[in-house]
């Protein structure tokens, strides 16, 4: 891998000529001014040296934003949030990378830059709307791209080319800078090769912006991490008809990966959510469509493709009473898909029902189309988040799975996703309070249970400082008490991290004569810890930490 940022901008201009794909780009900067960006990167910053790809729907300071129509373009003056977090965390933008018209279509032909071909079966469509981006990623240009996602497009495309996309709870992303498709759902995502990748692009992008009114911090209860044994649900064969055999036989491997991985499954029927997903583009929600570009695309004069074209046009005439009834029947489902989804972690789907060819979709653009997104279009709608990922060859192309969570379970998708990838799953946020636990709450132990429910995340072995004693305390449930004392020893623990709420809860129900107070580590930092008010037991120090003690006491009572 090249080694400077220098390097890296040199090895994916040499990646853009040897693949040849210009339909990629809708504006490319030119290698000189990437190359003198380069130079100024501060080494030191996280994301240095790494290059990446942005939606031509996306501003970038100083380069023109299209959104796939020529009339449209502008030059904005500033970076949208999420691409302005990046760049300052050091990575480079190499250019504006195409899509399907003003960010309507799951099939990346929708532009009069030129249809994208697939990265792996250039015969095959790259999957929309975010189909440059994708690309880019997929051939080795890019180390990781923005896109947009309303109804799939940051998910599609990452299913068809073989990489990662992740499309977070509504409003976690700023959209600020974004041109909208249907503002009320659109998100920003991004695509990577590796799921630890795409989600520390995430979570540089992540926070509220005073300039996106709509976006929203974590709250202080959301959990930090999947369970040990995730409840998944899947849907019934009725719900997978549009899947072939060999795209079923994909998706039942990626079943018993994450069976294998110690999840539980569940089958349950997914026909309300499916019913939410027509409502975008068969109901009246597609109004906002109309609300955002359609007297744009349709008052003449415009390179407008023709299947956009027609969408806005369709749109115009949706009336307030229809817009204000589906907004209601959207309550409702979501109600219902709450409901269906009670006692489970996360949903598993297929991301595409299947991938086309680039004739196929000419033959019948809009059908074909709208097939794409029958297992995509719901989940903005119900305001929940997703993680694509690859999962297999299928139907002469490429298919994906998402795991599919709550709002604000962004994490636990990860988790689950990693699961089935066999990677490291990396961290989206890192808000919540860290504990430090020295006895029954350590992995393995009776009351770690406490910590997990409570949606805590482990985050590392630890151990105190020289100052400490642990005594043995008597009760029903074993368990230590660590208290601070001259004379005292190191001992190991571990620490975790707890959403604020959760540690909030964690201390009402501690039982006496346990406390939480400050604690010393090694390192010198002080952390949340357990002490004790009243503390009477046999001192254990010498075994360096309970786990040793509790090896021990079992050994002698062999």
């Amino acid at each position: 891998m090249p080694s400077t940022p220098h390097d890296r901008v040199l090895r994916a201009y040499e990646r853009i000529a040897e693949t040849d794909r210009p339909e990629v780009w809708i504006h490319l900067r030119p290698i000189g001014d990437v190359l003198a960006e380069a130079a100024a990167v501060d080494p030191a910053l996280p994301l240095a040296g790494t290059v990446f790809a942005v939606k031509d729907n996306i501003d970038v300071a100083g380069l023109p934003t299209t959104a796939a129509c020529p009339e449209f373009a502008y030059t904005p003056e500033r970076s949208a949030t999420g691409v302005q977090r990046l760049v300052d965390a050091g990575a480079i933008v190499l250019g504006k990378a195409n899509l399907d018209q003003f960010a309507t279509g799951l099939v990346g032909t929708r532009s009069p830059y030129g249809a994208c071909r697939n990265a792996h079966h250039p015969e095959r469509i790259a999957g929309g709307s975010s189909s440059g981006s994708a690309v880019a990623v997929a051939l080795g240009i890019a180390d990781f791209a923005l896109g947009t996602d309303t109804a799939g497009s940051g998910r599609v495309p990452a299913a068809l080319n073989g990489i990662v996309g992740i499309k977070a709870t509504l409003g976690l992303i700023p959209t600020d800078g974004v041109v909208p498709a249907c503002p009320s759902y659109d998100c920003l995502t991004a695509f990577a090769p590796a799921l630890a990748d795409a989600v520390r692009v995430m979570r540089t992008m992540a926070g509220p912006s005073p300039r996106d009114p709509a976006s929203r911090p974590w709250p202080t209860d959301a959990r930090l991490a999947a369970p040990v044994t995730p409840h998944v649900a899947i849907p019934s064969q009725k719900d997978l008809t549009l899947l072939s055999h060999e795209a079923r036989e994909c998706f039942a491997a990626a079943v018993m990966q994450l069976e294998a991985a110690g999840a539980r499954v569940s089958t349950i029927e997914i026909s309300p959510f499916l019913s939410a997903a027509r409502l975008l583009y068969d109901g009246a929600l597609v109004a906002e469509r109309y609300a955002s570009f359609g007297e744009f695309v349709t008052g003449g004069g415009v390179t407008a493709d023709a299947s956009v074209q027609r969408i806005a046009a369709d749109a115009k005439h949706v009336t307030g009473a229809q817009l204000a009834r589906d907004q209601q029947q959207l309550r409702a489902v979501k109600l219902q898909t709450q409901a269906l989804l009670d006692g489970f972690d996360a949903m598993l789907l297929p991301t595409a029902p299947t991938h086309p060819t680039l004739a196929e979709v000419a033959a019948d653009p809009l059908g074909v189309n709208a097939m794409m997104g029958t297992y995509t279009n719901f989940l903005n709608l119900l305001d929940m988040a997703a993680v694509a990922v690859p999962a297999g060859e299928a139907d002469g192309g490429l298919f994906g799975v998402s795991v599919v969570t709550r709002a604000f379970d962004d994490q636990a998708a990860i988790d689950i996703a990693s699961a089935i990838t066999g990677t490291v799953p990396g961290i989206f946020t890192e808000t919540g309070a860290e504990v430090a636990v020295f006895g029954a709450h350590m992995r393995g132990f009776p009351l770690n249970r406490e910590l997990l429910d409570a949606g805590a995340r482990f985050v590392s072995e630890v151990r105190t400082a020289a100052a400490y004693r642990m005594l043995a305390l008597p009760g029903p449930i074993a368990k230590p008490a660590v208290i601070r004392s001259a004379g005292g020893v190191s001992l190991r623990g571990e620490l975790w991290r707890l959403p604020h709420a959760g540690l909030g809860q964690f201390l009402a129900a501690l039982p006496r004569p346990m406390t939480l107070g400050k604690t010393e580590l090694e390192d010198g930092r002080w952390v949340v810890g357990f002490g004790c008010s009243e503390p009477d037991g046999n001192d254990i120090s010498g075994y360096g930490g309970w786990a040793a003690y509790q090896t021990a006491s079992a050994r002698a009572h062999r």
